[in-house]
C-alpha cells in the first residue's frame, strides 16, 4: 500500500477535517501546548493487523492542517519488528507507540483508531475465511475473493485489508474486468446475446466472466463462449455438479481452463463445504460490508 498516494492522502485528510482535529476544543483548553506524550496502540483481542502505515501519514497530514508550533514538532512511530500489516496479534500486544506533542496525539487519536479498527476487522475476518478453506495438508487451494461491496471512498484501503488477511482482490472497479451479471443478461437480450456482444467487442486480454444461477443458464453460457463462470446462490451440491459439468466441457480440447467462482450465501460455517466442491474461488461480500471493527485502543501517557 502506497500510503503517500494522492487518493489515500485525500482519504486520511478528509478524516481529520471531518473530525475537526485541528480545532479540538477540549484538548486546547486543558492540555499544555508544550507537553510531550507517548500513545501506545494496543490490541484488545486476537486480530490480524492492517493499517499501520497510515499512522505516520495521519500526523504528517495533520501538520499541514494545523500551522501551530505544536503540530510541527518532531514525532516518531515505533513498533516491534515482528508487528506489521498481515500478522496475527494477541490480546494485550502493543502494535505501535507514537511519540508526539500531547495535544496532537489526543486530537488525532480517534481517527487513527477508527481506521486501524476498521481495516484490522476486515483483515481478521478475511483470515478466518482463508483458514476455513485450508487444512493441515495445505487445504483446497481455493482463493477467497472480496467484492465491490465496500464503503464508498474506502475501497482501496478495504481491499488492501483483505490482502493483509490472506484474501485475494476481485475486480477493483468496473473498468478492471468483465463480469456479466443477471441484470446485464435481462437488459441485454439473454445469455447468448450478451456473450456474443462481449466476445466481439472486448479489448485484447479481457476474459469474459458470466454469472449463472442454475444448470440451464450454465449450459447456455458454456455453449456461447463463456470463459469464466460465477455460480451464484447455489447450494454446495449444485456447485459440485456444475464444476463436474465444466470439467467435461474443458476436457476436449484439453488444456483449456474455465475458472469457476462460487458466490452468494457463503458464510464461515459453510465456506469449507463450498471450497471442497472443486471451485477455484469463493467470493464473500461480508469481508468488507459486514466485518466487525477490531478492538484496538490507545493509552496516552506523558513522555
Amino acid at each position: 500500500m502506497d500510503w503517500k498516494s494522492h487518493r489515500i492522502d485525500a482519504l486520511l485528510e478528509q478524516a481529520l477535517v471531518e473530525d475537526k482535529a485541528a480545532s479540538d476544543a477540549t484538548t486546547n483548553l486543558v492540555i499544555d501546548s508544550g507537553l510531550r506524550a507517548a500513545g501506545s496502540i494496543i490490541a484488545k483481542e486476537e486480530l490480524v493487523v492492517a493499517g499501520l502505515g497510515a499512522i505516520p501519514r495521519f500526523f504528517e497530514i495533520y501538520a499541514r492542517l494545523d500551522a501551530r508550533p505544536q503540530a510541527q514538532t518532531r514525532f516518531e512511530v515505533v513498533s516491534h519488528p515482528e508487528i506489521f500489516d498481515g500478522v496475527r496479534a494477541h490480546r494485550g500486544q502493543v502494535l505501535a507507540v507514537i511519540r508526539h506533542n500531547a495535544r496532537v496525539l489526543l486530537s488525532c487519536e480517534r481517527v487513527v483508531l477508527n481506521l486501524l479498527q476498521h481495516l484490522s476487522g476486515i483483515a481478521t475476518l478475511t483470515r478466518k475465511y482463508a483458514d476455513a478453506v485450508q487444512d493441515s495438508k495445505g487445504g483446497t487451494q481455493v482463493r477467497v475473493l472480496d467484492t465491490r461491496k465496500t464503503v464508498p471512498g474506502l475501497r482501496a484501503l478495504e481491499k488492501y485489508a483483505v490482502l493483509c488477511g490472506g484474501g485475494t482482490n476481485h475486480r477493483i472497479d468496473l473498468a478492471s474486468g468483465i463480469l456479466i451479471k443477471n441484470n446485464h443478461v435481462a437488459l441485454g437480450g439473454g445469455v447468448a446475446a450478451v456473450l456474443k456482444r462481449a466476445l466481439e467487442q472486448r479489448k485484447p486480454g479481457q476474459r469474459i466472466q458470466i454469472e449463472v444461477h442454475n444448470a440451464r443458464e450454465l449450459e447456455e453460457a458454456l455453449a456461447h463462449g463463456a470463459e469464466a463462470i460465477l455460480l451464484d446462490n447455489m447450494t454446495p451440491a449444485q456447485v459440485r455438479a456444475s464444476v463436474e459439468r465444466i470439467k467435461k466441457e474443458i476436457a476436449n480440447p484439453p488444456g483449456r481452463w474455465i475458472p469457476v467462482e462460487a458466490s452468494g450465501g457463503i458464510a464461515l460455517e459453510n465456506a469449507r463445504a463450498y471450497a471442497e466442491t472443486g471451485v477455484d474461488f469463493i467470493s464473500v461480500g461480508a469481508l468488507t460490508h459486514s466485518a466487525k471493527a477490531a478492538d484496538i485502543s490507545m493509552t496516552i501517557t506523558a513522555d
